[in-house]
């Protein structure tokens, strides 16, 4: 990415602060406001759990696919001309999710909302590190960093509350007056700047990489439905998925200027960073995902509450980050310690949950879950970059986001299909013994009116006490996730200071 300078007054760089946490708060709320509404989406549009997940995880995929090219972009278009064409893109596919009538168009949609939204952060901090100076630039920081805590709280609570007194569609309406709004404050406040040359993006490395991710992704969602191994098609995709990584990793040794350059893996706090960023994206979406479905087909819950639930959790991550301000001189292993580990118990605690769970509780673990993440974050982030070359941050940085959103599409697929699969599972141990010979039917006088009983009602409950099963066992794969990232916090070096 090419250095950009503003040279600006020192009251105008504060509206390029607000402008460029306003663009950052979009996206967040375009990640989690889909969340709240799979179920009332799956029911519109005859889906299943799996293939309804693809809502989310077709955002977040191409999210991190099209990342990279934010640097390639501002190398030969001016920044401002980029966010105006990103942010109206986005305020375009939005209206469209919203009017999708099938499957394929919400998700080819929310596709979209990735592409155009994915240039929004990075240059958004470009914008913020390019206008204020050293001295600044941690405050400033520490504020565009709202951007990114404030989206989940206000997208899923103002969208749970429309979506229930109107329709599933008005979730991603609600998204449209804040893209207005970032669209006018992007045209008045950032400046138009020369473009100083063109950089060359190695197309079959990225290529390469896109296919087979996105191999490996459809290969994770649709391998339940085709019994994994069993299908061609899962052996196509994974065959695909492995030649698209082969050609990757072959073609980054032997070119000049590769995608990525693989010499950034020799960092060791990097390398190690990335392993646990991978970790985090796999907690930091998940219980956004799963939560909804559980609490609207298990419980009943309306969208409001959902929404509020999915608010307390961006409440938490707050507090995390607020918490984070004051530890400056705290080891950062120990506050990755902890992130990781309130996470991992946050997972044994809604492992406990049994079909008639509170409110209190599902709020309690949202925000001890949010807690975690808010721990987490900055601390990896910073150790992640803290003893890699200057000139290799370029790609660096576009392998860490594309890392962090691998694993969180990746462990959403997982996790949709342990609770099918389990589900599946305990529906047929729990009915085999819903029988006239089961001694608590017969002890309880109940087999003479077994033939009255709804057989439509029966099932439904076995349905509904099988996938509660399963969503425990989700939640403790969770567990065991955050249990075992901590042993890779003590391979991080802290540089020591002379």
């Amino acid at each position: 990415m090419n250095t950009l300078v503003i040279e600006t007054q020192s009251s105008f760089k504060w509206f390029i602060l607000a402008t460029a946490t306003f663009v950052t708060m979009l996206y967040a709320m375009n990640v989690t406001i889909a969340s709240i509404a799979l179920s009332d989406m799956r029911g519109a549009m005859g889906a299943t759990q799996d293939q309804i997940s693809w809502v989310v995880t077709g955002n977040i995929v191409a999210t991190a696919i099209f990342t990279p090219f934010a640097g390639w972009l501002t190398s030969r278009i001016q920044i401002r001309t980029i966010l105006i064409f990103s942010v109206l893109g986005f305020i375009i596919s939005s209206i469209f999710c919203g009017l999708s009538n099938s499957l394929e168009e919400i998700v080819f949609f929310r596709v979209a909302q990735g592409v155009f939204g994915a240039p929004l952060p990075p240059l958004s901090q470009t914008l913020v590190l390019a206008a204020f100076p050293i001295k600044q630039r941690s405050l400033a920081m520490a504020i565009w960093g709202m951007g990114t805590i404030l989206g989940p709280v206000i997208a899923p609570t103002i969208g749970g509350y429309l979506g229930e007194l109107l329709d599933w569609r008005w979730i991603f309406y609600t998204l449209v007056p804040f893209g207005f709004c970032a669209l006018f404050a992007v045209i008045a406040v950032v400046p138009k700047k020369p473009v100083t040359g063109g950089l060359s993006l190695d197309w079959i490395g990225f290529l390469a990489l896109a296919c087979s991710v996105a191999a490996l992704q459809i290969m994770f969602d649709r391998g339940e439905r085709n019994s994994w191994f069993e299908s061609s098609e899962t052996i196509i995709e994974c065959g695909v998925a492995m030649l698209g990584f082969y050609i990757f990793i072959f073609h980054s040794l032997t070119s000049k200027r590769p995608f990525i350059n693989l010499k950034i893996f020799k960092d060791r706090n990097y390398t190690v960073g990335l392993i646990l960023i991978f970790f985090f994206g796999m907690l930091n979406f998940v219980p956004m995902v799963i939560f909804p479905p559980l609490l609207q087909e298990l419980r009943g819950y309306p969208q409001s509450v959902i929404g509020l639930i999915l608010g307390i959790r961006g409440i938490g991550t707050f507090l995390g980050f607020f918490i984070i301000a004051f530890t400056g001189r705290v080891d950062p292993r120990i506050i990755i310690f902890f992130g990781f580990f309130i996470q991992a118990i946050s997972g044994l605690y809604m492992s406990t949950f049994d079909i008639n769970m509170s409110f209190s509780n599902i709020a309690w673990a949202s925000l001890v879950q949010g807690l975690g993440v808010g721990l987490t974050w900055p601390p990896v982030s910073v150790i992640c970059f803290a003893t890699l070359s200057n000139k290799y941050h370029g790609e660096a940085t576009a392998m860490f986001h594309l890392i962090r959103n691998i694993g969180s599409s990746f462990f959403i697929s997982v996790s949709v299909a342990i609770v099918l699969h389990m589900g599946q599972v305990n529906f047929e141990e729990i009915g085999s013994m819903v029988t006239i010979w089961n001694q608590g039917i017969n002890f309880n006088n109940l087999e003479k009116s077994l033939d009255a009983l709804s057989v439509t009602k029966l099932t439904n409950e076995l349905n509904r006490q099988s996938l509660m099963v399963g969503y425990i066992d989700a939640f403790k794969v969770y567990s065991w996730v955050g249990f075992l990232s901590i042993p890779l916090i003590f391979l991080i070096r802290i540089k020591k200071e002379n």
